[in-house]
């Protein structure tokens, strides 16, 4: 700015210096501070409008701040949901070898096996179990397999000696529960 103010007087001077009539110096002099003035209003103008239009995008700047901050707020919240630790679960199991009931901590669902703490036994543990599907009761006493009673067999080409098997196991049940059946009239008898 010092250096525009010593440019005008250096005008000033030359002016008043190589104008030798005073008259006409007098003329020169007043139109370029004429002109000088108009030049400074509308640089005055530029920097009222420049002015406005920085304050409108700081206040357009603050609007998206603040969205942002929102939007990351959002962000931040959804990120600790899907990647925060897992607390562990605890289970109620109760052991299908030897019907121990115990809790278990368990951390995620990606967990297959649990060991009993009575028997030692591993048990599986199935995620994808409708908790609305019908409960079959352990029968067999002669294996360490779930041996269903009396449900619907469905033929499966991949499983025909599944099938197999479970029907022995359940010939094998039959012919048990017929030999205790005869053998149940026979203790009476002796009792009386």
């Amino acid at each position: 700015m010092s250096d525009l103010k010593s440019r005008y007087q250096q005008i000033l001077k030359e002016l008043q210096d190589n104008i030798k009539n005073e008259k006409e110096r007098n003329f020169v002099i007043t139109k370029f501070q004429e002109l000088s003035i108009i030049f400074m209003d509308i640089i005055d103008r530029l920097t009222y409008v420049t002015d406005i239009r920085v304050k409108d995008v700081e206040e357009k700047q603050k609007e998206i701040e603040n969205k942002i901050g929102t939007i990351q707020k959002i962000v931040d919240g959804i990120e600790n949901d899907i990647y925060e630790e897992e607390e562990p679960y605890e289970f109620e199991i109760v052991c299908p070898y030897c019907n121990h009931e115990f809790l278990a901590d368990i951390n995620s669902d990606m967990v297959a096996e649990i060991e009993c703490p009575e028997c030692h036994n591993v048990i599986e543990l199935d995620w994808n179990s409708d908790e609305s599907e019908e409960e079959y009761e352990h029968d067999c006493p002669n294996c360490n397999r779930e041996c269903i009673k009396n449900q619907a067999l469905t033929y499966d080409a991949d499983s025909e000696e599944d099938l197999e098997e479970d029907k022995k196991h359940q010939n094998i049940n039959k012919e048990k529960n017929d030999e205790d059946e005869e053998n149940e009239p026979e203790d009476e008898d002796e009792d009386m």
